[in-house]
């Protein structure tokens, strides 16, 4: 290869290891990438970058040929370095398929008179969507066969199907790459012909006017990738003739269509981080213009219920910092028209509701838990929906007919298998329909999980989610995975995971620190871990990390961390920060390189993030962003090993930034640790499409644990 130099050495032979000896990494020389002189100046800071050139798009520059040979070439690398794991990644991979239920179908849900689900079978790895009309006793339609529609595809993914309101035409959008573009597709239900039309480039979202011949779609922009346009497509019309109905002009926003619950209005969402701004039109009149329901204001957030009689508003509007709900009449929609529905409460967070004809269902949360909050629209009375254990996930599930008593909601908790309910908000009466079935006997009171609660440098209290097997040793001695997000005020609830009982029987804790940056605790939780108090995120993790030691769950020889995406910045952040107190550290699809993606307004959805990092095009925030981006602040000292994935394909964080994190952290660590990279040359951000695909890259991230474990 012309402008890479790769150095490798022979595998050493070595004898079979016995259990009890430590793991031994196989000798073999690191791949070494070349540097290249690039110099990023602004704001009168001037920056070298030698590994600039990794930025090379595949297939479209001199030096993609050389990006896509030093990928391979880590490929490699990393499987000579686990090579004597690989019988332990198929015993894990095997353990958890074996966990998995292989024929098995979902929870029904009525729609328009027909009853939906899906359905999997012995040995496929995808889907197959289903309807029967009337009763689960009539005969089975297959919508769509996507085992049959992946057949020799690496990665497939069917999303966004709709039907129109007669019934008769389905309406689905497919990605073949892994880069999020979705072509739609529709599909006569009663001759099973695919038609014509076909849109290629949206973000899969097409919904139905109730005329059954008009469809609305968000397009992408081919470069960006970002959500710029809303069309009516004319069923047996080009797409050339499809009418533009709403563009974006500001590009921090995300944009999307979709029909409210009882039909009656299409809207268009535009919303940043910070803002929003909803229209809407008669679902009946699907040429009609769409109107404001409210401009958009600096720093105010809302979205829109419909009722029979009335809108009901989520906003954060006038200082609601925890969302308050309004209400406003289907004619006049502007601000000045809204009354108060249920008043702003500094302890409880609206996270959303789901309307129906008599009741309102508010999903929230309190003290870092869900509450499902039911209403009764008749006699304004009102009740909670309770959960008995310490830490768990629920929310609302699945609920599409507008005329129903029945509320549908999942549960889940770290030793309790995903659970679908069926609620009667008359009665009370829950019914449990279906809960996830783990093959192979498991045993939830083998089980143990806490909710932890550990003091931030800053005095804050951070909850932490934990999970181990009895017999589990406080003394120090013993393994622990700590793992979080922290952004976008995504909150990380604690789940089920059968795939983590590989981690947990041989002898791990798995804790979820729910940091800031995330919305667990409330809005300000979210708001105290952005822009230019981002530092609070990372602190927030180590801060749970050494409070986990203190308490003897572990310690710094026996702690690991893993995060993705916005996750694996706090991988990045964490090992510069605090290289000692972690052994290893798992960095899935990092987002590492934070100044240089945010200056590139090329790179897919670098300006829908400017409320979430800053735009370091401003001197403040590129200070600030540059503090704290992993890239930037490699140092030559001792860094944890490392295990870092990415995908070729990746749409949201590009694989040239993990690629160059791994150079330069090569280039400028001091230590014998070790640093891994997997790149997966087919997929993207989500990574294998299929059911069991994905559990190769869990089996290679346990192996490394248990590894360093070993070691």
């Amino acid at each position: 290869m012309k402008n890479l130099i790769l150095i490798f050495a022979v595998l050493t032979a070595c004898t079979p290891k016995s259990e009890k000896m430590p793991y031994q990494w196989p000798d073999a020389k690191a791949p070494i990438a070349e540097k290249k002189e690039h110099i990023r100046t602004i704001h009168g800071d001037s920056v070298a970058d030698p590994y600039y050139w990794m930025y090379d798009y595949f297939g479209k520059g001199p030096d993609s040929q050389n990006v896509v040979d030093y990928l391979e070439a880590e490929n490699a690398y990393l499987k000579i370095k686990m090579g004597k794991t690989e019988a332990l990644q198929t015993e894990l991979f095997n353990e958890m398929k074996g966990r998995i239920k292989e024929k098995d179908e979902s929870v029904p849900y009525l729609k328009n008179g027909y009853y939906y689900y899906s359905r999997t079978e012995e040995g496929k790895e995808y889907y197959k969507y289903c309807r029967r009309k009337g009763s689960m006793e009539a005969p089975e339609e297959i919508l769509l066969d996507v085992d049959a529609m992946a057949e020799g595809k690496a990665y497939f993914a069917a999303t966004g199907m709709t039907i129109s309101e007669d019934n008769k035409l389905l309406a689905y959008a497919v990605d073949e790459i892994s880069r999020r573009e979705y072509t739609i597709y529709i599909k006569n239900l009663e001759t099973g012909e695919i038609l014509k039309d076909k849109i290629a480039n949206t973000e899969g979202d097409p919904v139905w006017a109730n005329d059954n011949s008009t469809l609305f779609y968000t397009a992408k922009n081919p470069v960006t990738l970002l959500s710029e346009k809303i069309y009516s497509h004319k069923l047996g019309t080009g797409v050339l003739k499809d009418k533009l109905v709403y563009e974006e002009k500001d590009k921090s926003n995300y944009i999307g269509v979709y029909k409210s619950k009882n039909s009656e209005w299409i809207w268009i969402y535009s919303m940043a981080t910070t803002s929003s701004e909803a229209r809407f039109i008669n679902a009946n009149e699907a040429n009609s213009d769409f109107k404001v329901f409210q401009p958009r204001v600096k720093d105010v957030l809302y979205d829109v219920a419909a009722l029979e009689d009335r809108f009901i508003i989520r906003t954060n509007a006038d200082g609601a910092e925890n969302f308050k709900l309004m209400e406003s009449p289907l004619t006049a929609t502007t601000k000045e028209n809204w009354k108060s529905y249920k008043a702003h409460d500094t302890e409880v967070l609206i996270e959303g509701i789901d309307e129906f004809k008599n009741y309102l269902v508010i999903q929230q949360r309190k003290n870092g838990l869900t509450e499902l909050n039911v209403q009764n629209l008749s006699t304004g009375k009102e009740h909670l929906i309770s959960f008995d254990e310490a830490t768990y996930d629920a929310g609302l599930a699945g609920n599409r007919e507008f005329d129903a008593k029945l509320l549908r909601y999942r549960y889940t908790s770290m030793i309790t298998p995903s659970s679908v309910f069926d609620y009667d908000m008359d009665s009370r009466d829950k019914t449990l329909l279906k809960q996830q079935e783990v093959l192979g006997g498991y045993d939830k009171s083998e089980y143990v999980t806490e909710r932890l609660y550990a003091t931030a440098r800053d005095g804050v209290k951070v909850p932490i989610s934990i999970v181990y097997k009895k017999g589990f040793k406080k003394n120090g001695s013993s393994p622990l995975l700590e793992y979080a997000y922290g952004s976008y005020g995504y909150s990380m609830d604690a789940s089920f995971s059968s795939s983590r009982l590989s981690l947990l029987d041989r002898g791990f804790a798995f804790a979820i620190a729910h940091i800031r940056g995330g919305q667990e605790m409330g809005r300000h939780w979210y708001l105290d871990g952005k822009l230019m108090k981002k530092m609070n995120t990372f602190n927030d993790f180590i801060d749970c990390g050494k409070f986990l030691i203190a308490e003897g769950y572990t310690s710094s020889k026996h702690l690991y961390a893993n995060g993705g995406s916005a996750g694996g910045l706090l991988m990045g952040a964490v090992a510069n920060l605090a290289p000692d107190l972690y052994n290893g550290l798992i960095a899935d699809v990092p987002f590492v390189d934070v100044v240089n993606t945010m200056l590139d307004e090329e790179i897919p959805l670098t300006t829908n993030e400017y409320d979430e990092w800053g735009n370091p095009n401003e001197k403040e925030a590129y200070e600030y962003i540059k503090s704290y981006s992993p890239y930037e602040n490699i140092e030559a000292k001792k860094y944890p090993n490392l295990l870092v994935t990415t995908g070729l394909h990746d749409s949201q964080v590009q694989y040239f930034e993990p690629a160059k994190w791994v150079a330069k952290l090569r280039d400028l660590k001091t230590d014998d640790n070790v640093v891994l990279l997997k790149t997966n040359m087919d997929f993207g951000h989500g990574g294998a499409s299929g059911r069991f695909d994905y559990l190769h890259d869990v089996s290679l991230r346990y192996a490394f644990l248990l590894a360093l474990e070993e070691n």
